[in-house]
């Protein structure tokens, strides 16, 4: 037996250690109550909101786009997510049924649904954006499972938005598109996403351990703030009118890499018309919208199909107005102008020497003019006419590097233009990453740099240097929304007119648009000149470069870009395609110029800018004839001849029955009308013959032996020389009346830079 003092102290000890153990685990309990109750006390409060609170978004509606007129351009419109709650559904048998009446619907997989009737929770996207009419035959599949098998709480359905493009296509560079979130991923619709995004809303619900609402009623909504709305510089009316000569343009001369225009108005900066054309549509940003690119793809490999898909979003979605950069070439030559012109180098007597190529300094290889034979003796302005390279190499070196950089920095072509669209690019001055830029050009930089070749600019830095030309040497940044206001109409931001700097004199900026004037109507601009308008223009043929060290490759971009009017301008224009087949034509007095005389043709008149014709213009004009039918044949022969037109009466009655050309169509002066006055008179008709490729005077003459009468469009009826019809209203072989009118569209000849 043990002694009872040694039983005493193990019972003692035995009572310590027990004591001990429950002051210690009472004391961890309590120092955790304690700690939970005061250090814990928020995050547990809110992990137990979280619990038994249901959270649901409530999507802001992204604002609107309008045009310049208030015509809508893109909207959110209502679609609905179509969610699954699989926690309720009790029965085994119960998600097949559901599982195949949404996939029929719904369109989607039906095995996907029938594996998300099995999920635990109580939120299982089944399809996003559905319309509202989809979204009503699934309320009433629903109602359908309550009323026929007792099946409730399975389905819901929530409000959402999907953005909508209104005319496709139209404007898509600028107007951009959104993503699945309906973020902003191109165009002002990126640019602009925190003002149209808006600010989401949220349901808040009470809910019970199992997921089910509380049998108390609590429900917490805190409304979306809907998106601010956009209204553009760009006219509608013009954005059409630009992109449908492009699309023209794109199509005659087979443009292998995209072609794009765009119009300023140059007093404020503001863009009127922004068409970059072979693009997407907005509504569909994932597909590939060229269908011979898209076949292409569907040609290859699979395992080479995404990388191929991706190549061509990426293509289609680059704004070539504000992304790419290209060789200007001879449309550059009417910045060197206003530089040798603002320096003093250059008087009204002053003289260049065309021989036919030229050899800027000693020891260069001799360069090229377009023209062979050379220019001879010229002035600045004939010069600019001639687009005679070695004229303004020797202005170039006049100049010399520290001061034709100077202006090449003025003209803001060093700079980006800061316009309100994403991805602008930067210029590629002479290839050079000389910290010095000045002194990174050599001798052979500064000669072809002087004739637009070996550096790159973006379509918009040239057209916003053509823009402070036209506006008195003040050089504007560009820009494609002019107001944001809010849902009730209130204006949160407007964008005023910002001048840069001031690039040139005015003085200076009046001389050269005179001499782009002067161009447009007599030199090498004249396929863009608009009789009336007093168009100033300049036209670029520039080489392609191959790789970063200048190489140039053997194709082209063609280019116009011009003012108008050159008295008063208002707006300038340029016309840019890239890579046009060289069987067809590649310069831009061809391919460039007749989009930009087409444009400008429609969006003046509707402009409202008033016609002021010269009188060659005006011996030019064409007349309309008049209604003569039911007229007595002495009246009627009368009012033709006082029209300056020729008449020919067939037939022996009184009065007049008949004419051609109808009443008030167009008709040159001097044109002959035909009046029948039988009827059962016989209409002499003839086969049009081909005009195309004809000179002035050859097409006057064939019209005169197959009595037809012509009016011609894109050149002056007193225009000798290169000049040719490119096209004809009524195809060759169609049998007409004599004396039907056939329109001629003239242009110069093609070889001219």
């Amino acid at each position: 037996m043990a002694k009872k003092g040694t039983s005493a102290k193990f019972k003692n000890r035995s009572v310590f250690i027990i004591v001990m153990i429950l002051v210690v685990g009472f004391g961890l309990v309590a120092g955790r109550l304690l700690y939970l109750q005061t250090f814990m006390a928020e995050e547990l409060q809110q992990r137990a909101v979280e619990q038994q609170l249901s959270d649901t978004t409530i999507s802001a509606k992204r604002g609107s786009i309008y045009d310049a007129n208030g015509n809508l351009l893109a909207q959110s419109i209502t679609v609905w997510n179509i969610v699954l709650e699989p926690a309720n559904i009790k029965e085994e048998e119960d998600r097949d049924l559901i599982a195949d009446g949404l996939a029929k619907i719904l369109d989607v997989d039906k095995d996907k649904v029938y594996q998300q009737t099995k999920e635990n929770n109580y939120y299982e996207m089944v399809k996003r954006k559905v319309s509202t009419d989809v979204k009503d035959k699934v309320v009433e599949f629903a109602q359908q499972l309550y009323s026929e098998h007792g099946i409730s709480g399975v389905i819901d359905t929530i409000e959402d938005y999907k953005r909508y493009y209104i005319h496709d296509s139209f404007a898509a560079d600028v107007l951009g598109f959104v993503g699945s979130d309906n973020q902003g991923l191109s165009g002002v619709e990126y640019e602009y996403d925190d003002y149209l995004k808006g600010k989401n809303g949220r349901l808040v619900v009470a809910r019970n351990a199992i997921g089910n609402e509380m049998p108390f009623p609590y429900e917490q909504k805190i409304d979306a703030v809907d998106g601010y709305n956009l209204t553009l510089s760009i006219d509608e009316n013009i954005q059409s009118i630009m992109e449908k000569y492009v699309r023209e343009t794109l199509k005659e001369f087979n443009v292998a890499n995209r072609g794009c225009a765009i119009m300023l108005n140059v007093r404020t900066g503001a863009i009127l018309g922004f068409a970059c054309e072979d693009s997407y549509n907005p509504n569909e940003p994932f597909k590939v919208a060229n269908e011979k690119v898209a076949k292409q793809i569907e040609a290859l490999p699979e395992d080479k199909q995404d990388a191929a898909t991706a190549t061509a979003l990426s293509r289609q979605w680059r704004n070539k107005g504000v992304s790419d950069t290209y060789i200007p070439g001879s449309v550059f030559k009417m910045v060197m102008a206003s530089a040798v012109l603002s320096e003093g180098l250059i008087k009204p007597d002053t003289r260049f020497e065309c021989s036919g190529s030229y050899a800027p300094f000693e020891g260069a290889p001799m360069i090229d003019c377009w023209d062979s034979a050379g220019h001879g003796t010229e002035t600045l302005e004939q010069a600019l006419c001639n687009s005679c390279n070695p004229a303004f190499m020797q202005m170039g070196f006049m100049l010399g590097r520290e001061k034709y950089y100077e202006y090449y920095v003025a003209f803001g072509m060093s700079e980006k233009t800061d316009i309100d669209l994403p991805g602008e690019s930067d210029d590629i001055f002479f290839h050079t990453s000389a910290k010095d830029v000045i002194h990174g050009m050599d001798l052979t930089d500064l000669a072809v740099g002087s004739f637009g070749q070996n550096f790159k600019v973006t379509p918009i830095q040239m057209l916003s240097a053509c823009g402070a030309i036209a506006n008195g040497g003040k050089l504007m940044k560009p820009y494609v929304v002019s107001q944001i206001s809010d849902a009730n109409g209130n204006v949160v931001k407007s964008t005023e007119p910002v001048v840069r700097h001031q690039a040139i004199s005015e003085d200076v900026a009046t001389q050269v648009c005179k001499m782009l004037r002067t161009n447009a109507t007599s030199g090498g601009g004249k396929n863009g000149y608009v009789a009336g308008y007093r168009i100033g223009g300049k036209t670029g043929t520039s080489e392609k470069t191959v790789d970063e060290d200048g190489n140039l490759s053997d194709d082209y971009i063609a280019s116009y870009c011009g003012i108008a009017p050159a008295d008063d301008p208002e707006v300038a224009l340029i016309c840019y395609f890239d890579t046009p087949d060289k069987k067809i034509s590649y310069y831009g007095t061809t391919v460039a110029a007749p989009c930009f005389r087409n444009i400008m043709s429609e969006v003046l008149p509707y402009l409202g800018i008033e016609k002021v014709y010269t009188d060659a213009e005006l011996a030019d004009l064409d007349t309309v004839t008049g209604a003569y039918v039911g007229m007595k044949i002495e009246e009627a022969e009368m009012q033709i001849k006082n029209s300056s037109l020729n008449v020919r009466i067939v037939g022996e009655g009184q009065k007049v029955i008949g004419q051609n050309p109808s009443a008030y169509s167009a008709i040159p002066k001097e044109g002959t009308v035909v009046l029948y006055t039988e009827k059962d008179s016989k209409k002499n008709t003839v086969k049009v013959p081909d005009f195309t490729q004809c000179s002035l005077s050859e097409a006057n003459n064939l019209a005169a032996e197959y009595d037809l009468n012509i009016c011609i469009e894109g050149t002056k009826k007193g225009d000798i020389g290169s000049i040719y019809v490119k096209k004809q209203d009524i195809a060759p072989g169609t049998e007409v009346e004599v004396y039907t009118v056939i329109t001629l569209t003239f242009n110069q000849d093609n070889s001219i830079m």
